[in-house]
């Protein structure tokens, strides 16, 4: 039956993209299992049983505090060790919007200093208005992460009233550069007030990858805003899956 690569994607207390992004994992072969969070946190040793961790979008305990902001102090206080230890291991994390804000609040991206404080933030829109709509973006091809390999623009929809990426300090967005830790960005417009147009980032393995824009939202050509005036590649929006599933499944 050859190598199975298991992909964990964590649902509950209003994260609503998990159908979604289980799509996009079975899609490329991987076996996915979606756990409520309240599951994960009595049996916390399923994280390590995987090689794929997802944290979907959605508006995570309403975003009442801030988006993500709930969730992301729970995961810290309670699973930051396993999924720690997962990333040591091997293991691949992919966080979007809601999950990419998770993230940084966790401090588990950028994580530059290795002390998972949290670093960098994903605040209101600079505009003040919710955006809903495809934008371009462009992939840093210096960037080590195996979730991006090979792949230069894409075309993928957004869906956030936070997603304005700030670093707080000039020398924490330098660093990101000088460390290419900048996974993706915005190509023809920042849609949100990004600081350097910001639309994803990487840890220093490049295992762990956060993103505002939805690539879970882009299975099939006809969900591309310019088809049928445009050919568009039939698996064009699960590159990013594929990626993340050829590389557990080599490590395996």
């Amino acid at each position: 039956m050859g190598k199975q690569v298991r992909a964990l994607l964590l649902t509950g207390y209003g994260i609503n993209a998990e159908r979604e992004l289980a799509e996009a994992f079975r899609q490329v072969g991987c076996i996915v299992e979606a756990v409520h969070l309240g599951e994960l946190l009595h049996s916390p040793d399923r994280i390590l049983d995987a090689q794929i961790l997802g944290v979907p979008g959605g508006f995570s305990f309403g975003d009442h505090l801030g988006s993500g902001k709930v969730l992301a102090h729970i995961l810290k206080q309670k699973l930051k060790d396993r999924i720690t230890r997962f990333v040591q291991e091997g293991g691949l994390v992919l966080g979007i919007c809601n999950g990419f804000q998770i993230l940084v609040k966790m401090g588990i991206l950028p994580n530059v200093d290795g002390t998972c404080r949290q670093e960098v933030s994903l605040i209101h829109n600079e505009h003040g208005m919710f955006v809903d709509r495809w934008v371009k973006v462009s992939f840093n091809s210096s960037n080590p992460s195996p979730w991006i390999r090979d792949l230069t623009e894409e075309w993928y929809p957004i869906r956030h009233g936070e997603g304005r990426f700030i670093t707080g300090t000039k020398v924490t967005g330098e660093t990101l550069q000088a460390l290419n830790l900048i996974a993706l960005s915005y190509a023809d417009e920042n849609p949100n007030g990004s600081e350097l147009g910001i639309a994803g980032i990487t840890d220093r393995t490049g295992r762990i990858l956060g993103m505002m824009p939805h690539p879970e939202a882009f299975l099939i050509p006809e969900n591309h805003p310019w088809w049928p005036r445009k050919k568009i590649p039939k698996d064009a929006g699960l590159l990013i899956f594929r990626n993340g599933y050829e590389h557990a499944r080599g490590i395996l």
